[in-house]
């Protein structure tokens, strides 16, 4: 089987269009792996031993960023904030865009400057490869700080919450990790954050627009030259 591998280089339209066009499957490089390790690591030993509030891991979000968080409610505070922008509105929006979002994230997250667990990058790519797509309705981005409300609903099934297109059918988060033997992710501090922030929901479309204007592009010069 061929697996694209995701690591420090950066990804090419050419490399979108071959890995959507041709279903090829990916995976994490080494190099990767180690960088995302090695930021959890570092943001781990900074949360032990700093007094200090720091934004979105000890504080609240928003106008809440003066409210302090436990560190017994530090996990729970990562959740909660994917749950609460979960809402999204219109209709579902397409599979393919979906599948793009899971490896837009995933390449995302594969810097390592984000503070997620190797897990979670893990089960997002278990997920694109698995074809596995969560079910993202069309309203509710943001788009200047973040898809926030499309990227909650990517997160939810992370939690075995949330819908999912699997095998033809929409299913539960749940239902999901009972057939495939998942176990729901365990969010530590700063994921929910991570997850969250990013524009990969408008980047999607943006990709995938570029990629079928060229091929019509393409199209359209072999056919004007064909008419010669």
């Amino acid at each position: 089987m061929s697996f694209f591998e995701i690591n420090s280089n950066k990804l090419q339209l050419s490399d979108i269009e071959h890995i959507i066009d041709n279903k090829i499957q990916i995976k994490l490089s080494d190099e990767s792996t180690s960088l995302i390790q090695g930021c959890r690591d570092y943001l781990d030993k900074k949360i032990s031993t700093n007094t200090e509030p720091i934004y979105g891991i000890n504080t609240g979000f928003g106008s809440l960023y003066k409210e302090s968080i436990s560190n017994s409610e530090l996990n729970t505070l990562q959740e909660n904030i994917i749950k609460s922008h979960a809402c999204g509105t219109g209709d579902s929006i397409p599979s393919h865009i979906v599948k793009l979002i899971l490896l837009l994230k995933v390449k995302s997250l594969s810097f390592g400057h984000s503070g997620v667990q190797v897990a979670t990058v893990q089960r997002l790519i278990d997920m694109f490869n698995d074809d596995v797509l969560p079910v993202i309705y069309q309203f509710g981005s943001l788009g200047a700080s973040g898809d926030l409300a499309p990227l909650a609903h990517l997160s939810l099934p992370l939690l075995g919450l949330g819908k999912v297109e699997y095998q033809g059918k929409v299913i539960s988060g749940e239902e999901l990790n009972k057939v495939k033997g998942w176990q729901p992710i365990n969010l530590m501090a700063k994921e929910g954050l991570a997850l969250l922030n990013g524009t990969q929901f408008m980047s999607a479309y943006g990709i995938w627009n570029t990629l079928t204007s060229s091929k019509l592009i393409r199209l359209a010069n072999l056919i004007g030259a064909a008419a010669i």
